[in-house]
C-alpha cells in the first residue's frame, strides 16, 4: 500500500530512512503536484532590485531583469549592510587630506638640515672634532689640531662625516614627518603609479649616492659610498681588500640594496609583483580564480573551469528571462558542492538536460507566490529597512540599507515589541519569506509557528501546513520527532510540559517519563498515544497493569525493572506524575482526538526531524479560542524539538526556527541550549509582546544567550532598562562650554565693556570649553522608551563569526 509520504517521514519506508515529506495540499488533490514541464517566467523586473538601465546599443537585445540582478555589485560590508548594490558614504571614501602643517614642517628642516650640513662641511661649529679625537688614538692626529698624520685619520675623519650625515638626515625626516608626507602623496596611490613614484625615488636618491653612474650628472656623492669604504680600511687594516674585483663589487652592490629598500616597501613592489605573476598564472592556469572583468551573468567560474557549454546555455536562459533569482542562486550552490566534490563533468551534464531547471527543490516550486519584502538570494539578505544616521551610528551605517542574514540569524534574534508594533509585518514575516526563498535553492530549513491566521505567506508558499485542532489539516504533529530513544522523546516532552513550572523539575519529569514510554515502547513497538501516555502518568491500575503483563518475557528484564520503579513512585508526594498528566490533559481535548498520533483518519504524521535532512518549509498554526495555554504547551514542544533534531552538525542547510509569539515558550533549558545553536548551523527567532513574557530570572541569559537584539517602538521603561543593560556603554567626547565675566581693570577697558554692554544688552563673557571623555550608555532606558518613532527599532547584530553591528536606529518603512 502507498503510504503517500505520511509515514515516511517517520522513517518506516524499507527503501528511504529520511524521505522529503509531501507538500500541503487538499486531501482530495493528487498526492504529488506536477513538475513544471518548463521554467517559469522571469517575474517582473519590479521583483528584483536593479539599477534603471540606459539605452542599449543598436541591434542588440535588451537585456532581462534577472542579467542586471546578478551583475549588480555587492561589495564587502559591515554587518547588518544590505550589499546589493551599495555604496559607501560619500565621506568614507574620500581621503584625509595632509594638514598644511606638515607641508610647511617638511621645508624648514630641510632647510636648516642644508644650513647645517654646509657649516659642518666647512669645520664652523666649534668643538666639531671633539668627538672624534675622544674615541680614536691621540696618534692619529697632528697635537692640539684635528689634522690627521696619516691614513687612519684621514679614514676616520671622512667615517666621522658619514655617521653626523647620517644623523642628520634621520633627524630632518623626522621632524619633517616625512614618513607621513611619504605615505600620504605614494602609499596610498594604486598600483602600478605607486610603485613608479617609489622608483622614481630611488632613482633620484641612487644618482645623488652615485653621481657618477648616470650621465650628465655633475654634483658630489652624498657621503654614504666613502664612509662605508673607509670603514672597510679601518676594520681590515689597510686597502688589500679592494685589490678583489668580486668583493668590490659586492660592497657597491650592498650600498644599492640599502639604498633602494625602504622605496622597494614605500611602492609595495613585492606585492604588485605577486599580483602580476598571479595574473601571469590565471591566464595559463585552469585551476586559477576566474577573471574579474567578466559579468556574474555570463557565469565566469564555469568558464574558467573549462565549463564552456554549461555556461554558454545558462547565460542564454538568463539574458532570455527563463530563469529568475531563485535559479541562479540554486545553480550557483550546486556548482560550489560539485566543484569541491571534484565532479564538475556531473553538473555540466545535468545543466545540458534541465537547463534553469535543474535541481529543482523536490516540491516542483521555483519560487514563492508572492512577496513582500526585498531579498538578495546570492547573499541570503533580506532588507528590513534603512539605518538611520545619527551621532551613535558608525559612519558606514549611514544611509544604508538594514538587512539580516544566516550568518547573523545563526546567532538567533530576539525582538520585543508591543501589539501593532509591527513585529510580524516588518521582521518575522521577511525573515520566514527569505528563509522560504533560501529553501528553494537547497540553502536552509525553515519551521515558522504562528498562530491560525497570522501573514506569514500563503500555504502554497511550504511544502508542510501542520493545523493543529483544525480537521482539514493534512498534517499532523509527531509529539516523538521521529525518535528511538525514550530518554531522548523523555527529555524534550518534560520540557514542553513542565518546563514553565518552578515546582517540578526537568530531570525528574523527564526520569518519570522515560520510566513509561521505554516498556511501552518495547511491548507494543511505538511510542504512546498522548492520550495514553496520559492514563499510565495518572497511574491507571488496568493500564498499568497490562502494560506490566506485556513484559513478562526475561528479554525485557530491564523495562520491567523501569515501569516497577514508576509505579512505586506513583502516588507519592514527589511524583511527577500528576503535574504531567494534567498538562497533558491540555493536549488530550476533544478538539485534538485527531492530533498527536491519537488519530485514525487520513492525517500524516509530520516529524520535526525531517527539517536535519531536506530543506523544507514548514508552518505550524497553533489553535485559538480557548486553547491559549495548549498553544504555548506546542510552541514549548516545537522548541524543544528543534533544539534536539539539529544537533546533527553533519547537515548542509542552515535551519531556523520562526517563532512569532514566543510567550510562554522561553525556559531555562532552552535559553541554555539557544546559544549552542551558532555551532549546529541553527538559530531561532523569538518575538515577544514584552520581556515580562519571560520568567523574571531569565531576562538576563535570554538577552545574553542571543547575538540580534532588536527593540521596537513603544517597548516599556522597564524592557528599555533591559536592553540599556545588555547593550551596556561606550566612552564619549563631551564638550561643556562655561561663560565668564570678563571685568577689566583699566578705566579706558572698563568703559569699552560698558559701552559693549549698552549697545548689545550682553555682559562681555569669555568662553571657557572642557573636553572629557565620559561613559555613557549606547541606548538607554528612558530613550527606548519614548525616543524610537513609530515603525522605527533599534537593532544590534552579531554574526556566527563574532563581528558586530552596534545598536543602531532602524527605519522599518525604509
Amino acid at each position: 500500500m502507498d503510504s503517500d509520504g505520511t509515514q515516511d517521514a517517520r522513517g518506516t519506508h524499507p527503501r528511504h530512512a529520511n524521505p522529503v515529506p509531501r507538500p500541503a495540499v487538499p486531501r482530495d488533490a493528487p498526492a504529488t503536484p506536477p513538475r513544471p514541464t518548463r521554467p517559469p517566467s522571469t517575474p517582473d523586473a519590479g521583483a528584483y532590485e536593479h539599477h534603471p538601465r540606459g539605452h542599449h546599443p543598436q541591434g542588440q537585445p535588451p537585456r532581462s531583469a534577472v542579467a542586471d540582478w546578478l551583475d549588480t555589485p555587492r561589495p564587502a560590508a559591515a554587518p547588518g549592510i544590505w550589499r546589493f548594490g551599495h555604496r559607501p558614504p560619500r565621506a568614507a571614501r574620500t581621503p584625509d587630506r595632509l594638514p598644511p602643517i606638515t607641508v610647511v614642517g617638511l621645508l624648514i628642516p630641510l632647510v636648516v638640515g642644508l644650513l647645517v650640513w654646509s657649516l659642518w662641511r666647512q669645520s664652523a661649529f666649534p668643538y666639531q672634532w671633539v668627538p672624534l679625537k675622544l674615541f680614536t688614538p691621540d696618534d692619529w692626529w697632528w697635537g692640539g689640531t684635528a689634522s690627521p698624520k696619516g691614513t687612519q685619520g684621514r679614514e676616520a675623519a671622512v667615517v666621522y662625516d658619514g655617521v653626523f650625515f647620517a644623523v642628520l638626515v634621520y633627524a630632518v625626516g623626522r621632524l619633517g614627518s616625512w614618513p607621513d608626507v611619504v605615505r600620504h602623496f605614494v602609499g596610498r596611490r594604486p598600483q602600478p603609479a605607486r610603485a613608479l613614484f617609489a622608483a622614481a625615488g630611488a632613482l633620484i636618491t641612487l644618482s645623488l649616492v652615485f653621481p657618477g653612474a648616470f650621465p650628465g650628472v655633475g654634483w658630489d656623492p652624498v657621503p654614504v659610498v666613502d664612509p662605508v669604504f673607509s670603514l672597510v680600511v679601518l676594520v681590515s687594516g689597510g686597502y688589500g681588500l679592494f685589490a678583489s674585483q668580486l668583493f668590490t663589487n659586492t660592497l657597491y652592490a650592498l650600498i644599492t640594496l640599502l639604498v633602494v629598500w625602504p622605496f622597494a616597501r614605500i611602492g609595495g613592489w613585492w606585492a604588485y609583483a605577486g599580483e602580476l605573476a598571479a595574473r601571469r598564472r590565471a591566464a595559463t592556469d585552469p585551476a586559477a580564480p576566474p577573471p574579474a572583468d567578466l559579468p556574474r551573468s555570463q557565469w565566469p567560474e564555469l568558464r574558467h573551469a573549462g565549463q564552456h557549454q554549461a555556461a554558454d546555455l545558462l547565460a542564454a536562459e538568463v539574458a532570455d528571462g527563463r530563469m529568475n533569482d531563485v535559479d541562479c542562486a540554486r545553480v550557483e550552490r550546486m556548482w560550489d558542492q560539485v566543484r569541491e566534490e571534484g565532479r564538475p563533468a556531473a553538473f555540466t551534464d545535468t545543466v545540458l538536460r534541465q537547463g534553469g531547471a535543474a535541481w529543482t527543490h523536490p516540491s516542483g516550486a521555483r519560487d514563492l507566490p508572492g512577496r513582500t519584502a526585498r531579498h538578495d538570494l546570492l547573499r541570503g539578505q533580506v532588507r528590513l529597512g534603512r539605518w538611520k544616521p545619527g551621532e551613535r551610528g558608525p559612519h558606514a551605517y549611514e544611509g544604508a540599507g538594514a538587512a539580516v542574514d544566516p550568518d547573523t540569524l545563526g546567532t538567533s534574534l530576539l525582538l520585543v515589541g508591543p501589539p501593532g508594533s509591527g513585529k510580524t509585518r516588518h521582521v518575522t514575516g521577511p525573515v520566514t519569506e527569505a528563509l522560504a526563498l533560501q529553501a528553494l535553492t537547497g540553502r536552509c530549513a525553515v519551521v515558522a509557528v504562528c498562530a491560525a491566521g497570522t501573514p506569514l505567506g500563503p500555504d502554497s508558499a511550504y511544502d508542510v501546513v501542520v493545523r493543529i485542532g483544525d480537521p482539514a489539516s493534512v498534517h499532523d504533529l509527531d509529539p516523538y520527532a521521529e525518535s528511538d530513544d525514550p530518554d531522548e522523546a523523555a527529555a524534550f516532552l518534560a520540557e514542553a510540559l513542565v518546563g514553565d513550572l518552578d515546582t517540578v523539575g526537568n530531570q525528574s519529569a523527564a526520569t518519570a517519563l522515560a520510566q513509561l514510554l521505554g516498556p511501552y515502547r518495547a511491548v507494543h513497538g511505538r511510542f504512546p498515544p498522548l492520550p495514553v501516555l496520559r492514563e499510565l502518568l495518572e497511574g491507571e491500575p488496568g493500564a498499568l497493569a497490562a502494560l506490566r503483563a506485556g513484559l513478562a518475557a526475561d528479554e525485557h528484564a530491564v523495562m520491567r525493572r523501569e515501569l516497577d520503579a514508576r509505579m512505586r513512585q506513583a502516588r507519592s508526594a514527589a511524583d511527577a506524575g500528576p503535574a504531567l498528566a494534567d498538562r497533558l490533559a491540555l493536549l488530550d481535548r476533544p478538539v485534538f482526538a485527531e492530533f498527536f498520533g491519537g488519530g485514525t483518519g487520513d492525517s500524516r504524521p509530520f516529524s520535526l526531524r525531517a527539517v536535519a535532512h531536506h530543506p523544507l518549509r514548514v508552518r505550524v498554526d497553533l489553535p485559538e479560542r480557548g486553547h491559549e495555554e495548549a498553544a504555548r504547551l506546542i510552541s514549548r514542544l516545537v522548541l524543544a524539538q528543534f533544539h534536539t533534531v539539529v544537533r546533527d552538525t553533519r547537515r548542509p542547510h542552515f535551519a531556523c526556527l520562526v517563532l512569532d509569539d514566543a510567550t510562554g515558550t522561553v525556559t531555562a533549558e532552552s535559553v541554555r541550549r539557544v546559544q549552542g545553536l551558532r555551532s549546529q548551523n541553527a538559530g531561532v527567532v523569538l518575538a515577544l509582546r514584552s520581556v515580562a513574557d519571560v520568567p523574571e530570572a531569565l531576562h538576563g541569559p535570554l538577552l545574553g544567550a542571543v547575538g540580534c537584539r532588536m527593540a521596537l517602538a513603544g517597548v516599556t521603561t522597564w524592557d528599555g532598562g533591559r536592553f540599556a543593560h545588555a547593550w551596556g556603554t561606550e566612552w564619549v567626547e563631551t564638550k561643556e562650554v562655561a561663560k565668564h565675566t570678563v571685568f577689566a581693570h583699566q578705566p579706558m577697558t572698563r568703559a569699552i565693556h560698558a559701552l559693549r554692554k549698552l549697545v548689545t544688552g550682553r555682559a562681555v563673557t569669555t568662553d571657557a570649553v572642557t573636553t572629557r571623555q565620559v561613559e555613557r550608555e549606547r541606548w538607554s532606558a528612558s530613550q527606548l522608551a519614548h525616543e524610537v518613532p513609530p515603525g522605527h527599532a533599534v537593532l544590534s547584530l552579531t554574526t556566527v563569526r563574532g563581528e558586530h553591528a552596534p545598536p543602531l536606529l532602524v527605519d522599518l518603512r525604509g
